[in-house]
């Protein structure tokens, strides 16, 4: 996410306050305040939102006492791709039990009180905030040896290994217990409104989490994904143990680890080749190739996402406009933006033929009988076995997984963990 603002580094919180034009959408069922504990210096709206807000060492250190004693914390982060050219941590979403071995707290979710119920005192709920200027390294340290609970960990794990130099060595993906569970809607919301009848507040998923200082009501909504985590895992484990599936659990979360710990690489000649532009060829590609590397040098100045500069659509019709002769004109640009666009252009249109973008030659292996007959076989089976166990088929393994082990069946131990495998018989 962007801010074309410079901001201090200071503490990010210090000034902690609400949007004066974001509006509070209250949870349908009663919130239940966490063991927050809140400078006077905070102006905090409203009494749900009790955070420990860590953007000092002195408060680090609070918080590292808690992770410290406990062997598994609940977590999630907040970055701002929406917003800037390189997106960065800016959030990281704690819960700690607040006693060894935090016990079943659903029932206290779904009571209302106005005092601080049970699960207030089964976990604490921090948010850190990486801009601040805090050495983490002492987080980093103490978070490796514990279990890590989150819900659709790779992007978490990504942010967490780009910004705090983290490698999880046990997960808990709750996202991945659910659909072991054979449940279909295991997005997080659903999943809160499924076992404790909450339904989170929307309204922050685009917002710039670089904003400092930080509204409260954006503050709440970082919180809500991962105060409940603690409790959800108790009601996943024990599904899991009935079901006999926490081994499946722990190999598919030891993938999961090591995929996110593999960098995604492309083609650097083949970046500017966005959606649906595959089979553009000849001059029109040379300017395509060269508005989109006009655009990345925009959007790198300007610490704005590309989309932000032009978006994809306009971008591939600007090229072919340009390869058609017109002059494509953008109100937004400014005088220097539009100058150094049509420069873009110009010098794409005046490049020799030999200059021009080469189509990629795509290199594919026809499918013989033969291993349409074993795709088949393996489709029958998975299938057979996601009927039986009330699992998503390609929760198994996707067509396209079926189609390489058909081709070469040494992919399967690379594609699939242990319990997949067994499943399908390879």
């Amino acid at each position: 996410m962007t801010n074309d603002e410079k901001r201090p580094n200071a503490p990010a919180f210090a000034e902690l306050r609400r949007g004066r034009q974001m509006t509070k959408q209250p949870l349908k069922q009663a919130h239940r305040h966490s063991d927050f504990d809140i400078p006077s210096s905070f102006v905090i709206p409203h009494s749900s939102l009790q955070s420990n807000l860590v953007g000092t060492d002195a408060r680090l250190a609070e918080l590292l006492k808690k992770i410290g004693a406990a062997d598994r914390i609940a977590l999630d982060t907040e970055a701002d791709s929406l917003h800037s050219y390189r997106e960065k941590l800016c959030l990281l979403q704690i819960s700690t039990p607040a006693v060894a071995g935090i016990v079943d707290a659903g029932p206290d979710l779904e009571t209302a009180s106005g005092n601080r119920d049970h699960r207030s005192r089964l976990q604490h709920d921090f948010i850190v905030d990486p801009l601040a200027g805090v050495d983490l390294e002492p987080l980093r340290q103490v978070l490796e040896p514990r279990e890590i609970v989150l819900h659709g960990a790779d992007y978490d794990l990504r942010m967490l290994r780009r910004g705090l130099n983290f490698t999880a060595h046990r997960i808990f993906d709750t996202l991945i217990a659910a659909r072991l569970l054979g449940i279909r809607e295991f997005s997080l919301a659903a999943l809160l409104k499924r076992y404790f009848g909450l339904e989170l507040p929307k309204g922050s998923q685009k917002a710039n989490w670089a904003k400092r200082p930080l509204p409260a009501r954006m503050a709440e909504y970082a919180i809500n994904d991962v105060r409940y985590l603690l409790p959800l895992v108790e009601k996943l484990e024990a599904e899991l143990d009935r079901l006999r599936r926490r081994d499946w659990l722990r190999q598919s979360c030891e993938r999961a680890i090591e995929q996110a710990a593999v960098a995604r690489v492309r083609n650097q000649d083949e970046l500017w080749r966005v959606r649906g532009t595959g089979s553009l060829h000849g001059r029109p590609a040379a300017v395509l190739r060269a508005l989109w590397q006009w655009r990345e040098r925009e959007a790198e100045m300007a610490d704005r996402p590309p989309f932000h500069i032009l978006q994809n659509e306009k971008l591939v019709n600007a090229a072919l406009s340009f390869a058609a002769g017109s002059v494509p004109d953008y109100k937004h640009f400014s005088h220097r933006r539009r100058r150094a666009f049509r420069e873009a252009a110009q010098s794409a249109l005046q490049a020799p033929e030999s200059e021009w973008p080469v189509l990629p030659r795509r290199f594919g292996t026809r499918r013989t009988a033969d291993t349409v007959r074993r795709t088949e076989e393996l489709r029958r089976r998975r299938d057979k076995s996601a009927e039986e166990l009330g699992l998503e088929p390609s929760f198994i393994a996707p067509r396209g997984t079926l189609e390489a082990i058909a081709a070469d069946r040494a992919h399967a131990e690379k594609l699939l963990v242990a319990w997949q495998r067994e499943l399908l018989g390879v």
